[in-house]
């Protein structure tokens, strides 16, 4: 499977990692605010240079579990926002699971919105996926109102499913199908 990087938007550069983010990605996945709601506890310096060297690696995104990490840059400042991340969910049933993390700075802008759809996008037209799901902690109302925004409906609210961080906690699994999303789209 192919894919054009980078993806340019009118506000937002969506590009691989390059070394020199690392200062950034730190900030981000070191950040006990930032991984709230995220599988992993704050990372320590060693697990983000780990981190990053996946992020770099070229990814053809035709197996199941690989993943495409982007980073989100404004293209005004150059100023490192966030991420965003597509997963193959299911190679064989076409299936992939969108993600996003950005820094609290950049919140309540429409970025994670502008490059999130943009992923939508690559993973129906240029991967050729039937579906994509998103799936959260049901506290992180935040990120399930943004999934909203982008098309997807919530298909499940699983109770108290995943011990993570010390508590049980609930998931909310949203999905949008490839003709649904070229429906929405402007």
């Amino acid at each position: 499977m192919t894919y054009s990087l980078p993806i340019e938007t009118d506000r937002l550069i969506l590009r691989r990692y390059l070394e020199t983010d690392y200062d950034d990605l730190l900030k981000l996945q070191s950040s006990p605010e930032v991984t709230r709601f995220l599988l992993y506890d704050p990372k320590t310096p060693e697990q983000v240079k780990e981190s990053l060297a996946g992020r770099m690696a070229d990814v053809p995104m035709d197996t199941d579990g690989q993943a495409l990490t982007l980073a989100v840059i404004l293209r005004e400042t150059g100023q490192h926002l966030g991420e965003v991340t597509l997963f193959v969910h299911n190679a064989d049933h076409r299936t992939g699971e969108l993600g996003f993390v950005f820094h609290p700075a950049s919140h309540g802008r429409g970025y994670a919105a502008e490059a999130s759809a943009e992923l939508l996008r690559l993973g129906f037209e240029e991967l050729g996926w039937h579906r994509i799901i998103g799936r959260l902690d049901h506290r992180n109302t935040g990120s399930a109102k943004l999934l909203g925004r982008l098309g997807m409906r919530q298909e499940a609210h699983f109770v108290r499913n995943e011990f993570l961080k010390g508590e049980w906690t609930d998931e909310l699994v949203f999905a949008v199908l490839a003709e649904e999303w070229s429906g929405t789209r402007k």
